[in-house]
């Protein structure tokens, strides 16, 4: 009954926003316009006010970090091998910008839409302050991976300094940079300021859980699920399975700590991986089957992992 109580509202939302999408009383249009004021303005302001109020002591774990990212670096290399030697045909062996988008596809984590939402009904909002770490490196240090690996053997122009520049000034790292800021100054926002600030937070985790399920619409599990399906599987079990070993055995994390870290790496495959994919040209159609199938898979594998965290 308390998974049930933890799964069933943002479940509902999800279902809500695919609901309004497909019998079209919202259109792709609209959901663009929600999707912006989420992105720039609600979640930024929620991560900025949560950010500038988390005890840092608490967040700041190395401990913590190797144990995410260790496994997510091992299943990010996982499927790089999985696509090299069993997916794709002998003469697009070479093909690293292909077996690194995979990679992406089995190891990046939806964590601010669904991973977020999940921590906060099921461990409480002062558990978040450990995702902030987590979350703050998660884009930057897959998505230049995912570049630098393609970049083997591709003599397609990539500039680093504008990678670097879109990280830097992406809503979410920048939103949880100027909350660090702010906690580290000491700096207190005035009363107006913030009780501003709090009333265009206080939608974001509802706006995000609709937008994603309005976007699932859009995204369609094509023939070739078979990929789609070993990404989806390598996302919500091979990596929260291998950062559970990690933080439980290796790094001996405390319960809560780790708990955080399994349900953010159980998060279905976020959507900018397929974003990725559409910029590099390759994997599309397996990248849009992984964030659907993984988006629905994603209620079994949450209500199981609770169960055995909890």
């Amino acid at each position: 009954m308390q998974i049930f109580s933890i799964i069933f509202p943002l479940i509902f939302i999800v279902a809500l926003g695919y609901t309004c999408c497909y019998f079209k009383f919202f259109n792709q249009q609209h959901i663009a316009g929600l999707s912006k004021f989420t992105f720039y303005v609600s979640l930024p302001a929620f991560l900025m006010l949560n950010m500038s109020q988390i005890n840092l002591h608490q967040s700041i774990s190395l401990e913590a970090f190797l144990s995410f990212y260790i496994p997510v670096l091992a299943v990010f290399a996982l499927g790089i091998l999985i696509d090299r030697y069993y997916l794709i045909k002998q003469a697009n062996a070479g093909n690293y910008q292909q077996h690194s988008v995979f990679g992406l596809a089995g190891s990046y984590s939806n964590m601010v839409l669904v991973g977020i939402p999940i921590v906060i009904a099921s461990l409480g909002k002062d558990m978040i302050a450990i995702a902030f770490m987590i979350i703050t490196f998660h884009s930057t240090l897959l998505f230049a991976l995912t570049y630098l690996i393609g970049a083997k053997g591709n003599t397609a122009d990539f500039s680093w300094a504008k990678f670097a520049k879109n990280m830097v000034l992406n809503p979410i790292v920048l939103s949880i940079g100027c909350g660090l800021l702010l906690n580290v100054s000491g700096i207190t926002l005035f009363a107006n300021l913030a009780n501003a600030l709090k009333l265009i937070a206080s939608p974001a985790i509802a706006c995000a859980l609709f937008v994603l399920g309005a976007n699932l619409v859009f995204y369609k599990v094509a023939a070739n699920w078979q990929p789609a399906l070993i990404s989806s599987l390598l996302k919500i079990l091979i990596l929260p399975a291998a950062v559970c070993v990690a933080a439980t055995w290796v790094f001996v994390l405390d319960t809560q700590i780790r708990n955080v870290l399994v349900l953010l790496s159980a998060s279905p495959v976020g959507v900018n991986a397929y974003l990725i994919a559409s910029q590099l040209n390759t994997h599309q159609v397996t990248l849009a089957g992984a964030v659907v199938l993984s988006t629905v898979l994603s209620v079994v594998s949450f209500s199981f992992w609770l169960a055995v965290l909890l």
